[in-house]
């Protein structure tokens, strides 16, 4: 019986169900996986993969897109980015619907945050909906998926753990822009849903504008909507890394924030330094305490176990990537993301690399199933910032919100066995 395997579950599994944060329960149960080994040595190299999990020149891109994320939200460029949002798709039924979708994804093609999307966007067009009749959890339920467009649309902080995870087999700037038409295929997945919600309900259309209206509209938004060329173009045109393009994306958004739109005063800078502080040390920790359990993992050989385990049941990439689909989909309703990539990328990769599939496809498909778990019970983030600002429950929005899940897994099975989805853009832009 392997003893170190039931340890390393069941502790994990316990100290889940009596709320211990996540960080805490990897690392706890990481750390008790290791007593059992009963090896010194694996003890102090557990307690050294935590402190070193996080030093990587890469990972630097997080906590900059994170404050970077939190000054656009705070500094004008949501709203922005709603009004030019509702001059393109506002006019049809439900428009504030896709509206909201809209401006989901050109934010998270500025911020590359779930959660930032959820309380800027959210926070904005919710109360709107609500006055326009919409129903409160469908506004909800529209808020919180339409957010996770911005973990596939780059830049995206789970693609770069994504690459890290891969131990470099697959760049960031491959995975980007692997993310781009999975990404709009998702959000177009969730606006046909909205729609046809709308339809039944008979929900109202967005806001009117004139020509000249929809041309200030515009011309107001394309400060913002140039960071995406800026990042992307300069990383792709080789003048930045990803880094450093976070950086670029950090003094940009300052500009605009303080000194253009004027929408954040330089004494709140410090609130909003902490808040990226707060939000960037509880990432870190989940980062470094994944690594550790991804090494107690490897010590005990279990990706291979699992290898063997699937290639002896099939060894045809469609059955494959239904199980590893399910299994993923099952780990993403009480495991968040960033824990779930580094953890079981090196288990799933050597498989489907062995049948064929490229190490950047899966990323997308990875990244697309997990985006699901974080709208889910018990942990996803989405579902408790979403319901907390709707001023709703989770109990209320469970129905509302479970069309937008069938929209999301029809797209994630599509983005699966539809590889040129996702690999057509790197490959045209000769990034393999």
């Amino acid at each position: 019986m392997d003893w170190p395997l039931i340890v390393l579950v069941l502790s994990f599994l316990v100290l889940l169900y009596i709320n211990v944060p996540i960080a805490f329960a990897i690392g706890i149960s990481s750390l008790l996986t290791v007593f059992v080994i009963g090896s010194l040595p694996e003890f102090l190299t557990v307690a050294y993969t935590i402190a070193t999990g996080i030093d990587s020149f890469a990972l630097l891109a997080i906590p900059f897109f994170i404050f970077a994320g939190q000054l656009m939200g705070q500094g004008g460029i949501a709203r922005r980015l709603v009004d030019f949002a509702n001059v393109l798709v506002g006019r049809f039924p439900g428009g504030l619907a896709f509206v909201n979708i809209l401006t989901c994804m050109l934010f998270g093609a500025i911020s590359g945050s779930a959660v930032a999307a959820v309380s800027s966007i959210g926070g904005f067009m919710i109360p709107i909906m609500n006055k326009q009749g919409y129903s409160r959890e469908f506004n909800a339920s529209v808020s919180i998926t339409a957010a996770t467009t911005g973990l596939l649309i780059p830049p995206s902080n789970v693609m770069i753990v994504y690459s890290l995870a891969t131990g470099g087999a697959v760049s960031v700037a491959a995975i980007f822009m692997a993310g781009i038409l999975p990404g709009i295929l998702v959000g177009i997945a969730l606006m046909v849903t909205a729609g046809i919600i709308a339809a039944k309900h008979h929900y109202g259309k967005g806001e009117k504008f004139g020509i000249k209206e929809s041309l200030q509209k515009f011309v107001a938004a394309i400060p913002a909507l140039l960071l995406i060329v800026i990042v992307l173009g300069g990383i792709l045109n080789g003048v930045f890394t990803a880094t450093e393009a976070s950086a670029i994306s950090v003094v940009y958004a300052l500009i605009l924030s303080v000194l253009v739109y004027r929408e954040v005063k330089v004494k709140e800078l410090w609130k909003i330094m902490l808040q990226s502080g707060i939000t960037t040390s509880v990432v870190f920790m989940l980062i470094g305490t994944s690594m550790a359990m991804s090494y107690v993992l490897a010590h005990e050989n279990i990706p291979q176990t699992i290898s063997a385990a699937l290639m002896s049941f099939s060894s045809n990439p469609v059955v494959i990537l239904l199980i590893i689909n399910l299994i993923l989909l099952f780990v993403g309703t009480f495991m968040d993301m960033t824990p779930a990539v580094l953890i079981f990328t090196p288990i799933f990769l050597p498989i489907v690399m062995k049948l064929g599939i490229h190490p950047v496809h899966f990323g997308i498909i990875m990244v697309t199933n997990l985006n699901i778990g974080i709208c889910t019970p018990p942990v996803g983030s989405c579902l408790f910032v979403g319901c907390g600002i709707a001023e709703t429950t989770i109990s209320k929005v469970f129905r509302p919100i479970l069309p937008f899940f069938l929209a999301m897994i029809i797209a994630l099975f599509v983005i699966t066995y539809i590889p040129q989805i996702s690999l057509w853009i790197p490959a045209a832009l000769d990034l393999f």
